[in-house]
């Protein structure tokens, strides 16, 4: 493992990637470009010392709960939104292994000819020693998202960060897409979220945070520095806390 440089904040970090995040500029599936373009960002900040464990979600290829609304059964679909991350996780690990980092991929479903099974000794070892793991198949139980998963893991591993990766630039009070006198938030406290029921994460992901005082940052995936910036302890996104917050 690479010495951690003096300038980090947080040296342990696990980053939750939306299925979606995979797109790049495609309609579906997963866009090569933009996975050599989170791995690159992975790798430097890698090479900072930090180590790293990566959820993925699947909603690119497909969704348990919008399958469920169209009348297939909720747990059905969401094993298929389960082997959807597996896809992910797969085609992000030969991405930031091109970047020349060494990844395992760890599955909460056993498939032991692609994936490890999920152990967590074993997944804190593979963060001592220099490697990056990706955690897919959710948390291999259905009606539980993603994002779950992502606190779930970090907490396991002992992360000192969740950094959720978005599209946009941290939190607003209303989606700043279609309402341009949003404001962002700069830092906001567990139960804002909850209370206010901001779309970022879901509630469980939210309360799991909140129970292990673990912080969240969500902010913009498509500043290519901006990972490394947050390691740092530099001003990013929104930061969630148990400190109170208030807008920017």
């Amino acid at each position: 493992m690479t010495d951690a440089s003096p300038s980090l904040r947080y040296r342990r970090v696990l980053l939750k990637l939306s299925g979606e995040a995979l797109l790049g500029e495609r309609q579906y599936g997963v866009d090569p470009t933009f996975c050599a373009f989170i791995a690159r960002q992975v790798a430097e900040v890698h090479a900072q010392g930090v180590e790293i464990g990566i959820v993925v979600g699947g909603g690119n290829i497909f969704r348990g709960l919008a399958a469920a609304a169209r009348g297939m059964d909720r747990a059905t679909g969401d094993y298929i939104g389960m082997l959807a991350t597996v896809m992910n996780g797969l085609a992000l690990q030969d991405a930031i292994e091109r970047a020349g980092v060494p990844v395992r991929v760890m599955s909460a479903i056993a498939m032991n000819e692609i994936a490890e099974p999920y152990i967590r000794r074993r997944a804190v070892r593979h963060l001592e020693k220099g490697r990056v793991a990706i955690f897919v198949a959710g948390t291999g139980n259905p009606y539980f998202t993603t994002d779950t998963a992502a606190a779930l893991r970090a907490v396991e591993i002992g992360a000192e960060v969740l950094l959720k990766a978005t599209k946009v630039d941290g939190v607003y009070d209303a989606d700043p897409m279609q309402d341009p006198t949003a404001t962002k938030y700069a830092q906001l406290d567990y139960q804002d979220l909850l209370r206010d029921q901001l779309k970022v994460l879901d509630a469980a992901a939210v309360s799991l945070c909140m129970e292990n005082d673990l912080p969240i940052v969500v902010f913009d995936l498509n500043e290519p520095d901006n990972i490394t910036r947050v390691a740092r302890g530099e001003t990013v996104g929104t930061l969630i806390s148990a400190e109170t917050g208030g807008a920017a």
